[in-house]
Formats: C-alpha cells, structure tokens, sequence
C-alpha cells in the first residue's frame, strides 16, 4: 500500500475499514493510519469524511457498472446471455459477500439520512443499473421489460442479502437458476402471445 499515491491509499485504506468496521466506527485518523498518512493529507484530497465515503461507494458502483460493460461486450447482440452474464457476476461475488456484506446495503443502514453524499451515489447507481437491466430485457424481447427487470434484480439483491445472513444455502446457483427461469418464463409467455395472434 505505501508504493501507491497518497489518494488510492486512502481509499484502500478506508474500503478495508469501511468493510470490516463499518462507517461510523471508523475515525479519519484510523484510515490515515492504516494508509500511511495523515488526516491533512485525507482532508487535501477529501473535503470530508463523508465525500471520502460517497467517493469510496463511486468506486464500487463503477465495478457493478464495469460488469455490465463486459457482458455486453462478450455477448455483442445477445441480450438474453448478456443477463444471464450479469446473474453469473453476482453469483461469484457471493462468497465474498458472504463475510462482508453488500457494500450498498451495509451504507444504507449506517446512513439513514437519503440526502447523504453516499446515498445520493447508491441511489444514482442503482436506477443507472435498472436502466440497463430494462435495456437488456427490451433487447431480449421480454414482455413487461420493466416488470421483468424488477423481478431479476429482486433476485440479485435478494441472493446477496441472504447469503449475507446465511438463511439459504447455495445461495449461486439458486440464483443463477432462478435468473434463467425467469427469462425462460418470459419468452415463453412472448412465443404463446405471438402464437395467438398469428
């Protein structure tokens, strides 16, 4: 960590805390010791330990959103692949999650106040992500894409928070399974509406 630049340090810094302590046990002398610096240092390149947080959560939305842009791009043209790519992200993530928690989740619960930074940028990433997710089920062809996402990302972020609090086991491929079931059902209603009006 002391080879990186004083920002990407701090920001190391504060993740690890931030996922192991939570935000609100977590002091700005804390991350300056755990990054090698000092609380100037943190405040030069964060106003506030709050921005310092909304720019940690940024970083982390920007991950979600990168895991969108590969599946697009290693399924060019295949919209149905292409959500089930974004199921199989969030399915290896799990066991991860499983120890630490949704990063959203645990943010939402320590800030209950929704004109916070950091809330501001969940709620940002996550109507962001519900676009796409609409997207790929308007590509696919799916009835109700609107309906269809919600009920895709209900499953996503349900996965997550169960295996959080260990109330289902395999937790994955239940997801993933579930994930294929519901486009499965959706195209199947699409091929048995077109079929009775043909």
């Amino acid at each position: 960590m002391a080879k990186l630049p004083p920002r990407e340090r701090i920001l190391d810094a504060a993740e690890e805390l931030f996922q192991s302590e939570g935000i609100r046990r977590v002091g700005v002398q804390a991350i300056a010791e755990r990054a090698e610096t000092t609380k100037m240092a943190i405040y030069r390149h964060f106003e506030t330990k709050d921005a310092l947080v909304a720019e940690w959560l940024r970083i982390v939305a920007a991950d979600y959103q990168a895991a969108f842009d590969r599946v697009e791009a290693e399924y060019p043209g295949r919209p149905r692949e292409q959500i089930l790519g974004v199921a199989r992200f969030i399915a290896d993530g799990l066991p991860a999650i499983s120890h630490r928690g949704c990063p959203f989740i645990n943010s939402i619960a320590e800030l209950p106040d929704r004109s916070h930074p950091a809330r501001q940028v969940i709620e940002q990433h996550k109507a962001h992500q519900t676009r796409r997710m609409v997207a790929m089920c308007t590509e696919a062809e799916l009835p109700d894409p609107e309906q269809t996402a919600a009920e895709i990302t209900f499953v996503l972020e349900g996965a997550q928070v169960s295996t959080h609090n260990g109330s289902i086991d395999q937790t994955g491929d239940r997801l993933l399974k579930i994930v294929e079931g519901i486009v499965r059902q959706h195209r199947s209603s699409l091929g048995a509406s077109q079929a009775t009006t043909d």
